[in-house]
């Protein structure tokens, strides 16, 4: 890739996706982009970024973005965000819609381990007297493939998953295993770039938005958690990654990342 080059996906992931992509880090730019190129049929990744140039190809433009997303996912990542959600917060939720439903979203769920986490959890012990409806987007096409198929190999397993749960919830292929039908269905899927409209979606009462914003340029990164802010229910939690935080929303003491609206911070204190 020339520096024109990288300049070129640089602002492109930050003008469609609010990304910040360094252009200086040209082995991380190549490594992102070769799966792409090679899957579009070009010989390099420099071919790849000319036919973004100069065809002006929205698609490929897309692909290019998609790839310099964050992807970095396993299952029961940060155990205790985990435990805090299924012993406090579904809970606390129940109490306040007795006998309705709860929405619940992974905002930028990659491929698919931390939402088959929190489904792989209600298969087991869902909130009693209430509905649980199950959400998941990401920004790329191809990880929602490829969640929505819930095959993952060993090593993708062996990544925060317990043998008890492996064997519950999976059955073994030749070179990996394949997720439950049952599990698979609880989740429904959308592609969804989180700079956008989000208001068509609906509100949630909890919504996962873990390990994104550190990845987006400052002004993208306030227009993105204020949006996500905006899609929270009354009562409703945001659930951010170690290090991250919501300044318009309620922190919970004792709950790295956990952010509550309207007096939900109180429950789970």
């Amino acid at each position: 890739m020339t520096p024109q080059d990288r300049e070129l996906i640089a602002r492109l992931s930050a003008e469609r996706a609010g990304l910040k992509v360094d252009p200086d880090k040209a082995y991380l730019l190549e490594n992102r982009l070769a799966p792409v190129a090679r899957r579009e049929g070009f010989a390099s990744v420099h071919d790849l970024v000319c036919a973004i140039r100069d065809r002006d190809d929205d698609r490929l433009a897309w692909r290019a973005v998609e790839a310099m997303s964050p992807a970095e996912t396993s299952f029961f990542r940060e155990p205790q965000t985990f435990e805090a959600i299924l012993g406090q917060v579904l809970p606390d939720l129940a109490r306040r819609r007795p006998a309705g439903t709860i929405r619940l979203w992974s905002a930028a769920c990659g491929t698919g381990q931390e939402v088959y986490s929190l489904a792989m959890a209600l298969a087991e012990q869902a909130p009693a007297g209430v509905t649980v409806e199950v959400f998941a987007s990401d920004l790329c096409e191809r990880r929602l493939e490829k969640a929505q198929a819930g095959i993952y190999s060993p090593f993708e397993v062996q990544r925060g998953l317990s043998a008890r749960r492996l064997v519950t919830h999976f059955e073994g292929l030749e070179d990996g295993f394949v997720l439950s039908p049952r599990v698979r269905q609880m989740v429904r899927w959308r592609r969804v770039n989180l700079m956008e409209d989000l208001g068509r979606l609906g509100q949630f009462d909890l919504v996962l938005c873990r390990g994104l914003l550190g990845h987006l340029l400052e002004d993208a990164r306030a227009r993105v958690l204020g949006a996500l802010e905006r899609t929270l229910a009354p009562g409703g939690w945001l659930v951010l990654g170690t290090g991250e935080a919501a300044p318009g929303l309620n922190a919970v003491a004792g709950r790295p990342g956990f952010y509550g609206r309207e007096g939900s911070a109180r429950a789970a204190a």
